[in-house]
């Protein structure tokens, strides 16, 4: 199956994935999506930032019903789905929480995924960023 990126833009990497923001030269402030002007002062430049993949859920809700457009249901139609912020320690994420939503909890370990969003009209499979549970360190013992 045919997969792209929602936007190639919010990716810094995608093997493994890797969100890119921007950090201010400033007064270090990182932003996520990428933005051309500091939110909090006017003196810097807004340089690309890549994010920590791994965080914790600062705050979540139960996307009930469907986004209005842009968005697009998937083939198989609209399922409820969690979603939150993700505390990355710079700064805070809205995404898709891929977690049972049972086990959905404010400052749960999760880890930086790609799920699919939706399908373009000649099947092509469109691929999102989410965070699942993160089971724990890597081998390498990185966290």
């Amino acid at each position: 199956m045919t997969t792209r990126l929602i936007d190639d833009g919010l990716f810094e990497s995608v093997e493994p994935p890797r969100l890119l923001g921007v950090r201010c030269t400033a007064c270090g402030t990182v932003v996520f999506p990428r933005q051309d002007s500091c939110p909090r002062c006017p003196d810097g430049t807004m340089a690309p930032h890549v994010l920590p993949e791994r965080g914790v859920v600062w705050s979540w809700t139960l996307q009930a019903f469907p986004p209005k457009p842009p968005y697009r249901p998937p083939a198989e139609g609209f399922q409820p789905y969690a979603l939150g912020y993700v505390d990355l320690g710079e700064v805070l994420v809205e995404a898709r929480l891929d977690v049972p939503r049972g086990q959905v909890r404010i400052g749960l370990p999760v880890r930086l995924t790609l799920v699919p969003a939706c399908h373009d009209e000649d099947g092509t499979q469109v691929l999102t960023f989410a965070f699942r549970p993160d089971p724990g360190p890597d081998p390498e013992g990185e966290r």
